[in-house]
């Protein structure tokens, strides 16, 4: 195993936030970054190098991997081709598996339930025809969602009964959709695992979740989910981390049912770092980020140990215009991404207010 020495460069496919923290990250290892992306993101702000190109131009997604040691990526939604084309060219972590599964929600809930684990009740839709076949496996209440690229709430509409089919297929364009029964869950969790490529493992502590309109707003730790249910959630991170075999940062969402016969039912996978762990970086030694450096980078991971308790908000929009009041406020640490238009519904930062640590974390 060869790891990327410090002087070295991580690429980076992709120019979002998740992609300025990870370059961040990198450099308080002594690595440097190359950032590849079709426009200018808040990546590029940091970042050692850019390149400026369509992600369909595998001529400059070559190029670009020609020139660093190794390279990830900081959205799941990169083409396959892409990621292909690059790896042909420099070592790609996480691979192209994680890629192919996280990109096609069909794909993703087949290939976690056939790992034995447990899932919402889910159909293929792929006609308005097919939806009344589908309410029928799943029932309803139910959210219909499309299989490819929706994201914060995207691409999603909610069946309650069988009477709003149409609408819901006219309201997601006729795309090909997966329909997902609604599960009564007490909370939203997700663990942050981190895989090295020797296969070792570590675990953030599990936070729970808060979303409004499909976009997360709240990540708390702890989370006081129990002993037990934590264990198992750790369990189930693992196997599929394992099972896509994982470098790099996994987050996997799960819905928590306290005293059910499955407790923890999984809802969607992401194959990078995750905004419900941005809380790390000021709660505990080494965060998210520089642990997804350090595993795609080939070195030790670091302590996943939280030094203190917290609370993260996203940012969103114009809520980020009180920029002044939060980096005045004693015990919040504040995150701008960079973003020049502060719309509605855009993460623009992120604030996390931390506490001394107590208890027994989860």
């Amino acid at each position: 195993m060869t790891s990327v020495s410090p002087g070295g460069t991580i690429g980076i496919l992709g120019g979002g936030q998740l992609g300025r923290m990870l370059a961040m990250a990198a450099a308080r290892l002594g690595l440097r970054t190359h950032i590849y992306c079709d426009h200018p993101g808040p990546a590029c702000d940091v970042a050692t190098h850019t390149t400026i190109g369509a992600f369909d131009d595998m001529t400059a997604v070559t190029t670009f991997a020609r020139a660093v040691d190794v390279v990830t990526y900081e959205f799941e939604n990169v083409p396959l081709a892409t990621a292909a084309a690059a790896e042909t060219c420099s070592p790609l972590r996480p691979a192209t598996k994680a890629l192919e599964v996280a990109q096609d929600r069909l794909t993703e809930k087949t290939f976690v339930a056939g790992l034995g684990l447990p899932v919402a009740p889910f159909a293929a839709v792929a006609s308005e025809a097919d939806l009344a076949r589908a309410i029928a496996e799943t029932g309803v209440p139910a959210i219909l969602k499309t299989r490819r690229l929706g994201y914060d709430g995207k691409g999603q509409a909610p069946v309650s009964s069988p009477g709003e089919a149409r609408a819901a297929w006219t309201a997601i364009g006729g795309a090909a959709a997966i329909l997902e029964g609604r599960i009564a869950f007490a909370s939203e969790v997700s663990v942050l695992v981190v895989r090295a490529m020797d296969g070792a493992i570590a675990y953030y502590d599990i936070p729970r979740n808060t979303h409004s309109g499909g976009i997360l707003r709240r990540s708390i730790v702890p989370s006081s989910l129990p002993c037990a249910d934590a264990d198992q959630a750790r369990d189930i991170a693992r196997g599929i981390a394992e099972a896509l075999d994982y470098v790099g940062v996994l987050a996997v969402e799960m819905f928590h049912l306290p005293g059910t016969a499955a407790p923890l039912v999984v809802n969607e996978i992401a194959p990078r770092v995750h905004n419900s762990g941005h809380w790390t970086l000021d709660a505990c030694a080494v965060s998210q980020f520089e642990n997804h450096i350090r595993a795609v980078a080939g070195w030790p991971l670091g302590a996943t140990t939280r030094h203190s308790d917290a609370e993260m908000d996203n940012l969103i929009g114009p809520e980020a215009n009180d920029w002044a009041a939060l980096a005045a406020e004693p015990g919040a640490c504040l995150h701008l991404y960079g973003k020049n238009e502060a719309r509605e519904g855009r993460k623009m930062g992120h604030v996390t207010r931390v506490r001394v640590r107590t208890g027994t974390p989860s």
